[in-house]
């Protein structure tokens, strides 16, 4: 509870009656040496016994708020009960009123409709919860098959799944058995096939190398049968008549050379040297062994002419050189169909002389070509280059060159036999200081002989042949010899590894056989895998087939148990709504029946209520009269500790002053205090005008001023403010608080 102060402003500093200021001031002049510790200890007491007090005046204040609250409860409760009981009077007043014969009778007789009702509700309750116990019997039945059918589809359903399992492994197996088979018989079959294709391959080489080394030896045995006579001899007449015309080709020395020339029977010695021989084997011109046994033999016989023309720059042969000419015959001539003899000879189309120009800006080099009637001679009969042999060859290039010399006049104007006897130039050409042979045979048969200028740049001229004929050709049937000996080192390893292949293919066989046996055991196992799990989808299609039977029976049941339990919970409301109409009517056949009972009792309980109200109405008042009393002690209480507290303030600030003031002060101050007596009220407002002008001063100062009519003045305030308080406390005395909660 809060509770505002309400103070006169006049007893802030009222703390001591006028007869105790005077006393205290009389007292100044005969005891100077009181001090302000025994001043300060007497108010100090009375300030706590004034606190106690108050402590004890509120515990009394809460004591009294609180019977108070009690008492308006008590009161709120039985005002309360006297409007129930006064409702109950007028509701009994009604019933005594209505309790005719007549309404009775009436009211019985709806009593005993209305049980009739109830027995009639009650019965159909009863046969309804027989349907409804019918009902669950059979949605229970209904339930477990259900259950039951849900469990052997779940199982049907796991087997499906076990069976389709059992079936992809089976198959898997299978598969796999297979594919091992399968690969196993495919490598199988594959090393024995390369095994084979490797023995074919290495017999090959070897025959190829045998052929080989047959053409070397028949390279060397052609070479070793015209050795002793591969020149063709000039006479000192011919070289005379040569010369006379290479100088000045005139008609005349054309004459004269041409003279000379048909004495040389170089028909004759072709013949002789070269005898046709069926058992030779044919070989290839354009084989590079065959080229090169051609080139060194032409670059041989010309080099001996040359020789016994009295040159002594020779020419020289490379494989180069061969390939070139190979090439180039076969770019200019062979594909572009170009015949350079015809058929008879003279119906020919001559050199390929814009090929000759494109192939020498190809070499960046001088060329010159020379042509022979090569394989179609006419001295030793016609040769194909399906039956040619290496004897042929060597005939027609002899043949070639003596043609070129004895048989080179009419239109050719000796130009074969210029070519070959110029040194540094070719038919007026300059830039033939280093010349290569390359010799190859076109399509048609026909010899070309090209003639190359071998420079640094066009390296026609490295890896030159040894023109040692003898020579060459052994190493030639050397290296043959050497390449079927490796054929035949590789053709022994290759056989041998045929036969692991062939060892390989009967154990891979083998294999095979037994995969196949495994095959069929997991082909076995695959079809028992099938037929399991087509009985395993058969059940559970059954299962199935059960299950959705059973749960449209369940849901079925479940319908109609819901129905009948909502007629069984209808039935129940009607059995409910027909009892406790029935209640009523009985209720209301009692209330009639007793209605002298029931208005008696109401008439007491309404007249106990009303003497229950008074009694706490009364309680009520008396315990707000003990709260105002508590109330004013309370205010009593706290307005003597505030005055015992300034009363304390002001005891304590007059001893500091006492103390402090010489005897002249005190004796001013005694004089004060009885002028005080008979003048109080004038030196009221002095006083109040002096505390407003003159607050208490700091710590410092201690006491009031001491010298001259300032000291005087000082004294004499201070002995009015004690007559005032003890005015004021006389004249007003205290005031009540007011209290608010």
């Amino acid at each position: 509870m809060n509770k505002k102060k309400m103070i006169r402003l006049t007893a802030l500093v009222g703390v001591a009656t006028a007869t105790g200021v005077v006393a205290e001031a009389n007292q100044a002049h005969a005891a100077t040496t009181t001090t302000t510790e025994t001043t300060n200890q007497t108010t100090n007491a009375s300030v706590e016994s004034t606190q106690a007090a108050v402590d004890a005046a509120q515990s009394a204040f809460d004591t009294a708020q609180t019977s108070v609250d009690n008492a308006q409860a008590n009161v709120t409760s039985a005002s309360n009960n006297v409007t129930s009981a006064s409702a109950t009077l007028s509701s009994a007043i009604a019933n005594k009123e209505a309790a005719t014969p007549e309404n009775i009778a009436s009211a019985t007789s709806a009593v005993s409709s209305q049980a009739v009702v109830v027995a009639s509700a009650s019965q159909a309750v009863s046969e309804q919860a027989g349907v409804v116990s019918a009902a669950a019997s059979v949605q229970a039945s209904a339930q477990a098959e259900a259950t039951s059918a849900s469990a052997s589809l779940s199982s049907a359903s796991a087997n499906v799944a076990s069976a389709t399992s059992a079936l992809s492994a089976a198959e898997a197996a299978l598969t796999s058995d297979q594919s091992t088979a399968a690969n196993n018989l495919s490598a199988a079959e594959s090393a024995a096939s390369s095994a084979s294709a490797a023995v074919s391959s290495d017999q090959a080489a070897v025959d190829n190398a045998q052929a080989a080394v047959a053409s070397a030896q028949a390279i060397v045995d052609a070479v070793a049968e015209v050795q002793s006579s591969d020149v063709i001899n000039m006479s000192a007449a011919y070289i005379t008549a040569l010369k006379n015309y290479l100088a000045n080709p005139s008609s005349a020395n054309a004459a004269a050379l041409q003279e000379v020339a048909k004495g040389a029977d170089y028909v004759k010695e072709l013949q002789q040297k070269f005898k046709s021989d069926a058992s030779l084997d044919v070989v290839d011109p354009s084989d590079p062994a065959v080229q090169e046994a051609l080139s060194v033999y032409a670059v041989n016989l010309i080099n001996h002419l040359r020789n016994q023309y009295g040159l002594t720059t020779t020419f020289g042969a490379s494989a180069k050189a061969n390939v070139a000419a190979l090439d180039f015959v076969k770019k200019y001539y062979d594909y572009e169909n170009w015949n350079i003899f015809g058929t008879t000879g003279s119906d020919g189309q001559g050199h390929n002389k814009n090929g000759l120009d494109a192939y020498a800006v190809q070499l960046n080099t001088s060329i010159a070509e020379d042509a022979g009637s090569g394989l179609t001679t006419w001295v030793n009969g016609k040769a194909t280059m399906a039956t040619t042999t290496l004897h042929n060859l060597l005939y027609a290039v002899y043949s070639d060159i003596a043609t070129m010399l004895f048989d080179d006049g009419g239109t050719n104007n000796w130009s074969h036999a210029q070519s070959i006897f110029e040194d540094g130039t070719i038919l007026g050409t300059d830039g033939f200081n280093n010349v290569y042979l390359g010799l190859a045979f076109d399509k048609y048969g026909y010899a070309h002989y090209e003639l190359y200028n071998a420079t640094e740049g066009n390296q026609l001229g490295n890896n030159a042949y040894s023109l040692d004929v003898q020579t060459a050709s052994q190493t030639l049937l050397t290296n043959a010899q050497a390449t079927l000996a490796s054929a035949k080192a590789s053709l022994q390893r290759m056989t041998t590894n045929l036969m692991v292949a062939k060892a390989a293919v009967v154990a891979a066989q083998d294999q095979l056989a037994a995969l196949e046996n495994s095959s069929a055991s997991d082909l076995v196992a695959v079809t028992a895998a099938r037929t399991q799990l087509e009985s395993a989808k058969t059940s559970y299609q059954t299962a199935l087939a059960t299950y959705q039977q059973k749960e449209a029976a369940l849901e079925k049941a479940n319908d109609e148990l819901a129905n009948v339990q909502a007629s069984l919970e209808a039935a129940q409301a009607t059995l409910a709504t027909a009892k406790a109409k029935l209640a009523e009517l009985e209720e209301t056949v009692a209330n009639l029946t007793n209605a002298d009972q029931l208005l008696a009792a109401a008439q007491a309980a309404y007249e106990q209520a009303v003497a229950n109200l008074t009694v706490a109405t009364g309680n009520l008042e008396a315990a707000q009269v003990d709260l105002a009393k508590a109330e004013a002690q309370l205010a009593l209480a706290e307005e003597a500790v505030e005055q015992a507290e300034a009363r304390a303030e002001i005891a304590t600030q007059v001893d500091q002053q006492l103390n402090g003031s010489n005897a002249n002060d005190r004796q001013s101050a005694g004089q004060d205090a009885t002028s005080l007596k008979t003048n109080g009220r004038a030196l009221t407002a002095t006083v109040a005008t002096a505390s407003a002008a003159n607050p208490k001063r700091g710590a410092d100062q201690g006491r009031l001023p001491q010298t001259g009519a300032d000291n005087q003045e000082a004294s004499a305030m201070a002995l009015v403010g004690l007559g005032m308080l003890g005015m004021a406390t006389g004249l007003y005395g205290y005031k009540k608080k007011k209290l608010t909660k």
